[in-house]
C-alpha cells in the first residue's frame, strides 16, 4: 500500500491537484459509467427513472433535491453519493474548512504555509468523513448551519470580535470539499432557508455581518416530502430556484422490485440454533401487497404514503411468528402459514397515516382490512375468477363447488396458529376438493407449504364473501357464509 505524504513538501502536485468536489464526482462518475459499474448497489426500482436523473445532475455539477413520499430511499441515495468521492483527499492538518494544501482559502492558513513552508503538516480525509447530514427541524439556527462569532475564542486569543479568526464555522462550511445533505428541507424555518441562498449561488457565507468571500466547495443535496409543502412548511421560492435539479422519487412499480427491497433489508438470517424459516411465495407477495393496497386505500392518507419499511417489518414479524411456534412446539415445521398473517397487525398499524374515515374504523381494524385485501389480490393472481358469470348462479367452471358445498352442509374448519403440523393438515384435508385446487393453481413443495396453500385458498374465498370467517385471539374459523347470515337473522 502506497504511503501517503504527511507534509506539504512531499505532496505530488500532479497526482493531487486542487479540484472542486463537483469535478471530482464527475470524473469518478464518468470512470464508473465507462467501466459499467453499478452506481447505487442495493437501490431497486430506480434504474430507469431516478438514477439516470441523478447521473445527469451530477454530470452537470448541479445541487439536487430529492422529492418523494416517506420510505422511498431518499436519504440512502444521498449517503451513497459519497461513494463517488476519491478514497482520500489531502487537507491542511487542523483546518476547519479542510482546505487543500495547494489552494488555501483562509488568511490564517496562508500564514501557516508561509511560516511552515514544505514542513506544513497535511492530513488525509477518507470519503466517508466528507459526507455531512442534518435533519431540518424548526429549532435549527444559522449558527448550527453556517457559524457564529465565538467570544471565548476572541477572549482567549485576545482578538477583536471583528477579527475573522474569532468565527466558529457551522456544519456546512466544515463540510467544505465534500457533500452536505439536509433532510426534510421544508421543516427548516424560512429565515434559515434564506441563509442558504448565497451558499447555493455565490458560494460564500456571511456570519454576523462579516462577508467571508472564500470559494465554499460543497455539493448540496436536499430531501423533501411533497406533503410537507402544505402541512408543516414550505421551501421558499428563491431557494427552490437555486436548486438546479429537482428529482422525483417513487415507490416500487413492480411487486418483484418491492420483494427484492424487503429481502435485502429485512432481518431474516436469525440464530444458528433455529432452523431457517420458509415463507411460501404467495405469502411473501401478500406482504408486499399490504403496502401496495395501503397506498390506494380510502382509509389511508395517500399524500402521506406507505413506506417500504412496512413490508420489511411485516416480513420480520412473520419470521418471528414461525419461530415462536417452533419454540413452543419443537416438532413444528419451519414453514409460515396463512393464519400467521394475523400477527402482522403491529407492523401495519403504526406505518399508515389514517384519514378521518380510517380513524373512525381504528388502526387495528384498518390493518386487518389491508391484510385481507392483499390476500385477495394475490389469490386473484393465481386462482380462476370466482365472480359469477352474467346473471347465472353457476360460477366459472364450478371449480369451487365441492369446497363450498361441504361448508354449506354445516361443516367448518377451525385453525389456530399454535396447532401442531398433523392437526393443521388434517383440519384442511377434510375439505373435499381443496387440495386439488391448491395443487393446480398454487403448487408448493412440501406437505406444510401445500397445507398453507390450501388455507390461503379458504382465505381467498372468504375475501370474496363466499365463506364466513370468525377470528379469535390465536385462531380462526371458516364456515358457510349463508348459514352465518341466516343464523344472524334468527338471533
Amino acid at each position: 500500500m502506497e504511503r501517503l505524504p504527511r507534509c506539504l513538501g512531499d505532496l505530488d502536485r500532479k497526482a493531487h491537484p486542487p479540484r472542486s468536489v463537483r469535478e471530482e464526482i464527475r470524473r469518478n462518475l464518468i470512470r464508473k459509467l465507462r467501466a459499467g459499474e453499478r452506481l447505487f448497489p442495493g437501490i431497486v426500482g430506480f434504474d430507469d427513472t431516478v438514477i439516470p436523473q441523478i447521473v445527469n445532475a451530477l454530470l452537470a455539477h448541479h445541487d439536487i433535491i430529492l422529492l418523494g413520499l416517506r420510505g422511498q430511499a431518499k436519504t440512502r441515495l444521498c449517503r451513497m453519493l459519497a461513494d463517488l468521492l476519491d478514497p482520500e483527499m489531502p487537507a491542511i492538518a487542523g483546518s476547519p474548512l479542510r482546505e487543500h494544501p495547494l489552494a488555501p482559502v483562509l488568511e490564517a492558513s496562508r500564514r501557516r504555509i508561509e511560516d511552515a513552508g514544505a514542513d506544513l503538516p497535511i492530513e488525509w480525509i477518507p470519503r466517508d468523513a466528507r459526507y455531512g447530514e442534518k435533519l431540518a427541524t424548526p429549532d435549527v439556527t444559522m449558527a448550527d448551519l453556517i457559524g457564529d462569532v465565538d467570544p471565548l475564542k476572541a477572549a482567549h486569543r485576545k482578538l477583536d470580535l471583528s477579527d475573522p479568526d474569532t468565527i466558529h464555522f457551522g456544519i456546512i462550511p466544515r463540510s467544505n470539499r465534500g457533500i452536505f445533505a439536509i433532510n426534510e428541507l421544508p421543516d427548516l424555518a424560512p429565515r434559515i432557508q434564506v441563509g442558504l441562498l448565497n451558499i447555493l449561488e455565490e458560494r460564500d457565507v456571511q456570519i454576523r455581518g462579516f462577508p467571508l468571500r472564500f470559494p465554499l466547495d460543497v455539493l448540496m443535496v436536499f430531501t423533501a416530502n411533497p406533503e410537507d409543502y402544505t402541512n408543516r412548511g414550505s421551501i421558499i421560492t428563491p431557494l427552490k430556484d437555486r436548486i438546479a435539479s429537482q428529482i422525483l422519487t417513487h415507490y416500487p412499480r413492480r411487486i418483484e422490485d418491492s420483494r427484492a427491497i424487503t429481502e435485502g433489508e429485512a432481518w431474516l438470517a436469525r440464530d444458528a440454533d433455529l432452523p431457517s424459516i420458509e415463507i411460501p411465495a404467495f405469502l411473501r407477495d401478500s406482504i408486499e401487497e399490504i403496502a401496495i393496497q395501503g397506498r390506494a386505500s380510502e382509509f389511508v392518507d395517500r399524500t402521506s404514503g406507505v413506506s417500504a419499511r412496512l413490508p420489511i417489518a411485516a416480513r420480520e414479524l412473520l419470521v418471528s411468528q414461525v419461530e415462536r411456534r417452533i419454540l413452543r412446539a419443537p416438532g413444528s415445521a419451519p414453514v409460515a402459514r396463512a393464519i400467521d398473517l394475523a400477527q402482522l397487525v403491529p407492523a401495519v398499524a403504526g406505518k399508515v397515516e389514517l384519514v378521518y374515515e380510517g380513524e373512525q374504523e381504528g388502526a387495528a381494524k384498518v390493518a386487518r382490512h389491508l391484510i385481507g385485501t392483499a390476500c385477495r389480490q394475490v389469490f386473484d393472481r393465481h386462482f380462476p375468477d370466482v365472480i359469477r358469470e352474467g346473471g347465472e348462479s353457476r360460477m366459472k367452471g364450478d371449480r369451487y363447488k365441492p369446497v363450498l358445498d361441504w361448508f354449506a352442509a354445516g361443516h367448518r374448519v377451525d385453525l389456530a396458529d399454535d396447532m401442531d403440523d398433523d392437526a393443521y393438515r388434517r383440519a384442511l384435508a377434510q375439505v373435499p376438493g381443496l387440495a386439488a385446487l391448491a395443487d393446480q393453481f398454487l403448487p408448493c413443495h412440501g406437505p406444510m407449504a401445500r397445507a398453507a396453500a390450501m388455507e390461503f385458498c379458504l382465505e381467498g374465498l372468504h375475501q370474496h364473501s363466499l365463506l364466513a370467517k370468525e377470528d379469535v385471539a390465536t385462531g380462526t374459523s371458516y364456515s358457510d357464509m349463508l348459514g352465518v347470515m341466516l343464523e344472524g337473522l334468527k338471533s
